[in-house]
């Protein structure tokens, strides 16, 4: 298969599937975005497993297939997979570290079982390994060889999109029998699992996702004292951050129930806010 095809079809699946960042990856130099949609395909493809299976079993085998493919051990079977083509090719253009492929890997294996989160502290260690870990290799992707060190800001932003993405997933996880929001913080606010489950959460629901929220614009704070600092060729990588403040804001209007509300935007608007932070990071860099 050409690079050309895969590459394609990376694109073609990043338009369908994540909206999102296909937008913000308009903003990205040309040389370097099929590149980008290579890895936000990879990102969107594993975090979809959960939806793709009946059982763990089914989702274990393809997660440890995409270890495999992506660590060496079965390069001679990706040939027919357009995805894995270009996300290799990628890999090796950039010099991607293959151990952040493998732990995200790893921490998407947490999907498939229904395992409460444990506690606040597990959550931010599943979104430095996803979210994080998605926008630092978008970063090296994006700056080439510079090694710009973006850990710090690539963390918080990743904790705040995951948090918020937690909180807006809540009525099909809970509807499945799957609670990300922490045990912790569902504890201290007197809410079990199995009221949750059952759609019978009580009045410490809504205190336990308002300190949720909470947590999501600490971190947005930090995320954005952090990237005026940094270089604007990487602005690409941390687009989408500009979307959680709306998205929280949806949760604190009148009426909002957290088992119905759907937490939503037109896809108009959601264009329209990237395009507007992407214009004004180029405004900022350029005064």
């Amino acid at each position: 298969m050409s690079f050309d095809k895969a590459y394609d079809h990376c694109f073609d699946l990043v338009r369908r599937t994540d909206k999102e960042r296909f937008v913000a990856g308009l903003f990205a130099p040309q040389d370097r975005r099929r590149h980008l949609y290579a890895l936000y395909a990879f990102y969107a493809e594993t975090a979809a497993v959960r939806d793709r299976v009946s059982d763990p079993l089914p989702g274990e085998i393809r997660l440890q297939w995409w270890h495999d493919a992506i660590t060496g051990t079965c390069r001679g079977e990706i040939e027919g997979n357009p995805l894995a083509v270009a996300l290799l090719d990628t890999i090796e253009r950039f010099d991607l570290p293959r151990n952040i492929f493998a732990e995200m890997l790893e921490a998407r294996s947490f999907d498939l079982y229904d395992d409460p989160m444990p506690s606040l502290d597990d959550l931010h260690a599943y979104a430095r390994e996803t979210a994080s870990a998605l926008i630092r290799l978008a970063v090296r992707i994006l700056c080439g060889r510079c090694r710009l060190d973006v850990t710090e800001v690539a963390n918080h932003a990743g904790i705040a999109q995951t948090v918020t993405e937690v909180l807006r997933k809540f009525p099909q996880d809970a509807a499945r029998g799957q609670i990300f929001l922490p045990l912790d913080v569902l504890s201290r606010h007197g809410v079990d699992c199995v009221s949750v489950c059952a759609g019978e959460a009580g009045e410490g629901l809504m205190p336990a996702m308002a300190e949720l929220r909470d947590e999501v614009r600490y971190h947005l704070d930090e995320t954005r004292g952090g990237i005026v600092r940094l270089s604007p060729d990487i602005a690409p990588a941390f687009l989408t951050t500009c979307l959680v403040e709306r998205y929280l804001g949806i949760m604190e209007r009148p009426g909002y129930d957290p088992f119905a509300t759907m937490v939503d935007m037109p896809l108009w608007r959601r264009h329209w806010m990237l395009w507007r932070m992407a214009a004004k990071a180029r405004r900022h860099y350029a005064a």
